[in-house]
């Protein structure tokens, strides 16, 4: 049989799929461990705890069918400049009608309720920032090194737009990550290095700055919201104010140190009976330390890197310049979101809400994150395809 007439599912990456699966699965049971006692106790009968779970679970068997549908689709076809730019102006027109009807939650204004359906368009925006900009610099290499800023204004204009929705809902967090997302597809792209070098040290510069002038004058700057002056104030020593500003961060360190080595076993964590709120969303890290220890957080780390490192190698070894930013820039969606809930769970960064991805609750970032991976199986297996065709 030869390599054109193999069924698509002989090409496909279980260094990837395997990974994915794990943790989505085991999501589902940090998700039931982190809620199940306070619903047990604040619901009663009305609302059963394993009701988050569930919920959970439900998004997990759509994401599943997402990705039976992805990866079945031809990478031609991903490339579709209508299809993309379609894509791009309904995430924008979500992002705008979501700043005028969305729900406010914890201070954002970032959630559109539909029939019933909650959606966040801001996490899909940043898989959509990532198929954008590498389509964008694949179509474009020819002008990349030649009056850059001129070549590609109209897709920097159009991601500083997108970002820039996001950050008045506001939602610091959300645009913290879909720019750092943008910034490794655009250096990732063949840019100067001299023009990185410039761009990495302004945006370094800029963010220092930012959050001093936050740390220090954020009370008395009227457009900054009292929760995020609260997080930037606190994040170097939130035991100046646990009862409060710190209470999360502290309550996050308490829950790390019951942990230690090997943890209290799986569902005997302390801290998520009612003292460190969003234990299911932003700091379902910290439960997991207290619950499996430091050697069960770093195993499900690991795990999770393998996946990052296997999606990263893909798109570092294509010769095919889409498949290849469309790889990095999904591996860039992982480890920057690990890298800022990470950050902001160890008090290394400001708290900016940002869940872990596939461990937290929450089914609108497991639908997104499911996608990507489909994303990375379907260039996966046409690079493997491809590389049948070569040696044939």
């Amino acid at each position: 049989m030869s390599a054109k007439k193999k069924p698509k599912h002989h090409y496909l990456d279980y260094g990837i799929l395997l990974p994915y699966l794990f943790l989505a699965i085991f999501g589902i049971i940090m998700v039931y461990s982190s809620t199940s006692y306070l619903q047990y106790l604040t619901s009663g009968n009305y609302d059963p705890p394993f009701a988050y779970a569930k919920s959970q679970g439900m998004y997990l068997v759509i994401s599943l069918v997402v990705m039976a549908v992805l990866y079945r689709m031809r990478t031609k076809f991903l490339k579709n400049k209508n299809l993309i730019y379609f894509i791009v102006a309904s995430v924008s027109a979500l992002l705008i009608v979501t700043l005028f009807l969305g729900k406010e939650v914890n201070g954002a204004k970032g959630w559109l309720v539909i029939a019933g359906f909650s959606m966040q368009p801001a996490e899909y925006l940043k898989l959509v920032m990532v198929w954008f900009l590498a389509y964008t610099f694949a179509s474009r290499q020819v002008n990349l090194k030649e009056n850059f800023f001129v070549n590609y204004r109209v897709p920097l204009i159009v991601s500083a737009f997108l970002i820039g929705l996001v950050l008045v809902q506001p939602d610091l967090g959300g645009a913290v990550i879909i720019t750092l997302i943008a910034a490794i597809i655009i250096f990732s792209s063949g840019i100067p290095s001299r023009l990185s070098l410039v761009i990495t040290a302004a945006a370094g510069a800029l963010a220092f700055f930012f959050t001093e002038i936050i740390v220090h004058f954020g009370q008395h700057i009227p457009f900054i919201k009292n929760y995020v002056y609260n997080r930037f104030a606190v994040f170097k020593n939130p035991f100046i104010d646990p009862l409060d500003g710190g209470h999360q961060l502290v309550n996050s360190y308490y829950a790390i140190h019951n942990g230690g080595w090997f943890g209290l076993g799986l569902g005997n964590s302390i801290q998520k009976k009612g003292f460190l709120p969003e234990a299911h969303t932003d700091f379902v890290f910290s439960i997991l330390i207290e619950e499996m220890g430091l050697v069960g957080a770093i195993v499900i780390l690991g795990i999770l890197f393998f996946m990052i490192i296997r999606i990263l190698l893909i798109g570092i070894r294509s010769k095919n310049t889409f498949n290849s930013l469309m790889m990095i820039g999904i591996a860039g969606i992982f480890l920057v979101q690990v890298f800022i809930n990470l950050g902001g769970v160890l008090g290394v960064i400001p708290m900016t809400g940002v869940t872990f991805p596939f461990l937290s609750q929450g089914g609108n970032s497991l639908l997104t994150l499911s996608a990507a991976v489909a994303f990375a199986l379907n260039i996966s297996a046409d690079e493997k395809r491809s590389k049948e065709q070569l040696s044939a």
